[in-house]
């Protein structure tokens, strides 16, 4: 399996294409549907509610996003489906909201979120809501995760979509929740061949480490986020297949 051209001949928009002075907040309808009108590819991510439905928030927690406190864990769809996302009158829209946005017209990245903390072995419900909710959805679409786990989960679940990591330099301080070795071993990207990708996402201040050469070199698509700036877009091609970006049009 290989990833589709779509995903290499675009940027990619970061949560798609918000902002928030504008009444576009990250991951939202406003953002996504201008992202479609750009053009654009989206790069989106996923929480799982408290009854098990995949929705489309980057956040643990709540209150950064919304105001409101708590975790999304803890709402229900419809909960969170009522709350509105700051500099907006939008609620938070469940993963089939933005596969019935979207239609098909760009391709979607979409990051399943840790749902361990560590980066641990899941119980795999998050996947399996994703793979459910995209079934028989046409358009092009990718899947990854940090959690090595997920990405394997989604491998069984998903068998036909596209698969990836998200990866970085996992520095320890940036990572509380992992010990020195997990993230020692999560650097070296050990998981790519078990998890059958086709793909990383990796920090672009990161991307001259040689273990993303060689996988690159072995056939992986290398793509990169989150770039915020031309000139680290200039940069981050040198290297990357694509960019993933926010703050200005790529």
């Amino acid at each position: 399996m290989s990833l589709p051209s779509a995903f290499l001949d675009r940027p990619i928009a970061h949560r798609a294409l918000h902002d928030r002075a504008l009444g576009r907040p990250e991951n939202g309808r406003a953002a996504i549907r201008a992202a479609v009108e750009a053009g654009y590819g989206i790069e989106c991510d996923l929480q799982l509610s408290a009854d098990g439905v995949a929705m489309v928030f980057h956040d643990e927690a709540l209150m950064r996003l919304t105001g409101e406190t708590g975790l999304v864990a803890e709402r229900t769809a419809a909960d969170l489906g009522r709350l509105r996302l700051k500099g907006s009158d939008e609620g938070i829209p469940t993963f089939a909201e933005l596969l019935a946005l979207v239609a098909g017209r760009v391709p979607l990245l979409v990051e399943v979120k840790d749902q361990t903390g560590v980066l641990g072995p899941v119980e795999g419900v998050l996947e399996e809501a994703t793979a459910r909710t995209l079934k028989g959805y046409e358009g092009p679409v990718a899947l990854m995760s940090f959690n090595p786990h997920s990405v394997m989960a989604l491998r069984d679940l998903a068998p036909d979509v596209p698969r990836g990591l998200t990866t970085d330099a996992f520095e320890a301080g940036a990572w509380p929740g992992l010990t020195e070795a997990a993230c020692a071993r999560l650097r070296e990207i050990p998981d790519y061949e078990e998890a059958c990708a086709c793909f990383v996402s990796h920090d672009w201040r990161d991307l001259w480490r040689p273990r993303v050469a060689e996988l690159k070199a072995a056939g992986a698509a290398l793509l990169c986020w989150t770039i915020r700036s031309p000139e680290e877009e200039r940069q981050g091609r040198r290297i990357a297949d694509n960019v993933t970006f926010e703050g200005y049009l790529a």
